[in-house]
Order: structure tokens, then C-alpha cells, then sequence
């Protein structure tokens, strides 16, 4: 009883809190990147949206998986990046600016694109037989879907760019706080995922886990790699591929604890909050190691 009521009421309030951290960093002036940076950002956005999905149905569709971790993993794929990729890219000397663009933009995309995207998973790899009774419930309703993501995407967003606004200190001592509490989030989560599979956990854990670690390697080479054949400078390209690396795990639980209601569903966004951080650090050596330091503002 207590762990449904943290996921059914206190996950979507900490998601909340964590999207008002990412509306703590932005400003209206900072979505004029859009237009600064037209090319990084559609193709950021782009990789983010759709190529991530694709990929992850074609892992999905090719590696032995269980049917529910197969939709797990075109879940995770499918969320945008979250505060942690902001804060990652900072420190490896990436465009941060670009980071919170793409961060923003493709979370309200995906407010329209996550419900679509799933559906076609739920239908491509249908349930085992003996979760069939589930699987008739499991269909993501549009409208509750669209509405739910807007209330904990788009509303905290926009709360988070007024408190910067009204009081911009404030706004700066909240974000540190908010980017703790959004790691403590994901740890308590996964001992909660942990705890619901019970003896199911461990093989559950081993099978998804090639195939987040593949799908997370192939964000970073589609960034880093991608960027560069689309033109992108070496600061621009290591950006996305941060933004492609390191996913809103937070977000992909929600959808798949509270909408979806599968802890089998949940593991691959599980494994993959744990997985991100240490390829995160390794584009962190990367940018420290390649490119300059970056300017001092003035």
C-alpha cells in the first residue's frame, strides 16, 4: 500500500518538482537557440523524437527480449533528456545552451509523440498469454496520456521560467536542490522496481540490460558521429549526443509504473538511469580532453 501510494501520488509530484528544476534554467531569451542554432536543434530534436524509438524497436525486435521489457525499452527510448543531461554537458564543456533547447523542445513533443510511439510497441509485441487480461488494459489513452505529460511537462516548465523571473537568486539555490532530488528520486525507484519483481528481478535486470547499454551506446555514436556528417561543430555534436545519452528516467517510470501499471514495463528505464551515468561520464573525459575550456561570461 505505502509503495503504491509513492508511485501513484509522490512519482508524478516529484516529476513535477524535477521539470520546474529544467524551467529554473531557462529564460524566453534562451528558446531564440531555436533560431541560432537551427540546424543542431532539428537535428537534436529529430534524433531524439524519432531515430531513438526506431532504434529501440529494432533492438527490441532482434534481441530475445520478454515482451514487456521490449515496450519498456521503446519507452525510455522515446522520453526526452532531462536536468542531469544539462548539468552533464556543463561539465563536459558542450553547448549548454543547446542542451536546455533540446531538453525543452523535445519534452513538449513528446507530450504529443510518447502516447503514439507506445501504442505501436504495445501492438508490435503483444503480451505473454498469461498476461493477456493485462495487456486489453494497456492500450495509453491519448487524451489521459497527452493530458497527464502536459500537467507535469509543460505547467512545471512554465512555473519554474516565472520563479526565474521573479526571483532570480531563489531560482538558482532551487535548482542545485532540484537536481539532488531528482537522483534521490531515481534511486528510491529502483529499489522500489527492485522490491515489486522480487525473485524476477535479477534475470529481468540481465536481460534488459544488453539492450539498454546498446541503445544508449548508439544515442551517443548517432550524436557524436551524426552530428559531425550533419555539419555540426565537435562542442554542438558532443551536446547531442549527451542530450540522446542521458534520458528522463523519471519519466519513463512514471509513464510505466502509473499509466502503463508494469514493474516488468519500468526495468528498462530502471537499468537505463543506472547505465547513463557512467556513459555520461565517459563523454564528460571526452569533452574535458577535446575541447576547450569554455568562455567566461563577462
Amino acid at each position: 500500500m505505502e509503495s503504491s501510494l509513492l508511485i501513484d501520488i509522490g512519482l508524478p509530484l516529484a516529476l513535477f518538482v524535477i521539470m520546474t528544476g529544467i524551467g529554473l534554467t531557462l529564460r524566453p531569451r534562451d528558446f531564440r537557440e531555436i533560431v541560432v542554432y537551427p540546424r543542431a536543434t532539428s537535428f537534436g530534436t529529430a534524433a531524439q523524437v524519432v531515430l531513438m524509438p526506431l532504434i529501440a524497436l529494432a533492438l527490441a525486435w532482434v534481441l530475445p527480449m520478454d515482451p514487456a521489457l521490449a515496450v519498456g525499452l521503446v519507452v525510455i527510448a522515446a522520453c526526452p533528456g532531462g536536468t542531469t543531461s544539462n548539468i552533464f554537458t556543463f561539465f563536459a564543456r558542450g553547448n549548454v545552451a543547446l542542451s536546455i533547447t533540446l531538453t525543452v523542445t523535445a519534452s513538449l513533443i513528446t507530450v504529443l509523440s510518447l502516447p503514439l510511439i507506445i501504442n505501436l510497441a504495445l501492438q508490435l509485441f503483444p503480451l505473454r498469454p498469461d498476461l493477456a487480461e493485462a495487456a486489453a488494459e494497456l492500450r495509453l489513452p491519448f487524451l489521459r496520456t497527452v493530458g497527464t505529460l502536459g500537467a507535469i511537462v509543460i505547467l512545471p516548465v512554465a512555473i519554474g521560467m516565472a520563479l526565474r523571473g521573479w526571483k532570480p537568486a531563489l531560482a538558482a539555490r532551487a535548482e542545485r536542490v532540484v537536481g539532488a532530488f531528482g537522483l534521490i528520486v531515481l534511486a528510491v525507484l529502483i529499489v522500489l522496481i527492485v522490491a515489486q519483481l522480487g525473485a524476477d528481478a535479477i534475470p529481468m535486470f540481465r536481460d534488459a540490460g544488453i539492450a539498454v547499454a546498446l541503445l544508449n551506446i548508439a544515442g551517443i555514436v548517432m550524436g557524436l558521429f551524426g552530428g559531425a556528417f550533419v555539419g555540426l561543430s565537435p562542442r554542438d555534436a558532443l551536446t547531442c549526443a549527451m542530450e540522446l545519452g542521458i534520458k528522463n528516467g523519471t519519466l519513463g517510470l512514471l509513464i510505466t509504473l502509473t499509466l502503463l501499471e508494469s514493474p516488468a514495463m519500468s526495468v528498462p528505464s530502471a537499468v537505463y538511469g543506472v547505465l547513463m551515468f557512467g556513459f555520461g561520464t565517459v563523454l564528460i573525459v571526452i569533452g574535458r580532453r577535446r575541447l576547450p575550456p569554455l568562455p567566461v561570461a563577462t
